[in-house]
């Protein structure tokens, strides 16, 4: 039988529990003060950032699932944060795109949570924000990979 490694040593699980700290502390912040959970939140950021694009496109970025992001876009709908628009391209999809209002919230969110990022990561140095950058970059690459030879 192979030996395994307690939990502790187990490298998803580490980086797992570490971006739920960051991602729970980051988002008590704009919970308390917008009303928005984490997928909600990454939604507009994503939309922030990115400008338009349709629910299959934001699950591909994002890496959420589905429903979470349908549940998501449908909250920031309803609060007028978000607008669907039918994509030409295909007549089954729409794009999302932040409105003037979610664009408003964005901008005043953005600068708060940049804020808490600093305060996280002024544990570890900046050349060392970078190399952890690219060893993550480097982890999603080696997913991808195995993805795209199906699984195996």
């Amino acid at each position: 039988m192979p030996n395994i490694p307690r939990l502790t040593n187990f490298l998803p699980y580490l980086m797992a529990i570490t971006s739920n700290a960051v991602s729970s502390r980051i988002a008590d912040e704009y919970r308390l003060r917008f009303g928005l959970r984490i997928p909600e939140w990454r939604v507009m950021a994503v939309l922030g950032d990115g400008g338009s694009m349709t629910q299959r496109e934001m699950v591909q970025v994002t890496v959420m699932d589905k429903v979470a992001i349908n549940r998501a876009c449908k909250v920031l709908e309803e609060r007028g944060l978000v607008a669907r628009s039918p994509n030409q391209r295909d007549g089954r999809s729409h794009h999302l795109e932040l409105t003037e209002e979610g664009r408003e919230l964005y901008a005043q969110c953005m600068p708060m949570t940049y804020q808490m990022y600093e305060r996280i990561f002024a544990a570890i140095e900046p050349h060392e924000q970078e190399a952890l950058k690219a060893l993550l970059a480097r982890i999603r690459d080696g997913v991808t990979a195995i993805d795209a030879k199906g699984g195996a």
